[in-house]
């Protein structure tokens, strides 16, 4: 990836990046992944696995919960902020200089949350939930854009 496919400091009425678009694509698949988690831990369904993990292990599990509410809520809840930063950065300058920070501030936090929830499957409960990994590999993806969108910006 070339620096002329991340975004350069500018007006906000300069075109977005390729890294931008990634950046957008990717928030949305984990608030898609995000949003169907807790879909299921809140109707009480089982979540699809398809023969590919032990998703109720890991839904049913203490660690599935955090302060009374689903642990993927606050999944959703970051990729939703990701994608309002993101489309902030179009609406104007303070955005398109603010926004790269706080993709990057949100994409940290939850790189290391996502390392922890991994940690927590593979050494406590013993079993892994594709869409758990699924969000913490689209999360870290995040976190890698973002950087390369902040040095732009700088």
């Amino acid at each position: 990836m070339s620096m002329s496919d991340v975004e350069p400091a500018g007006p906000p009425e300069s075109r977005p990046t390729r890294v931008w678009w990634l950046s957008l694509v990717l928030a949305v698949v984990g608030l898609l992944d995000a949003g169907y988690l807790t879909y299921v831990k809140v109707s009480g369904s089982y979540a699809y696995c398809g023969g590919f993990g032990e998703c109720e292990v890991v839904n049913q599990s203490r660690f599935a919960v955090l302060w009374g509410l689903p642990i993927a809520i606050y999944g959703a809840a970051a990729y939703l902020v990701i994608v309002i930063l993101l489309l902030l950065e179009l609406r104007s300058s303070r955005w398109h200089e603010m926004g790269p920070l706080g993709v990057f501030g949100v994409t940290l936090f939850g790189t290391l949350f996502s390392a922890y929830l991994t940690y927590i499957e593979i050494e406590v409960l013993h079993a892994i939930c594709p869409y758990c990994v699924v969000s913490a590999i689209v999360m870290t993806l995040l976190w890698v854009s973002s950087m390369l969108r902040l040095r732009a910006s700088l």
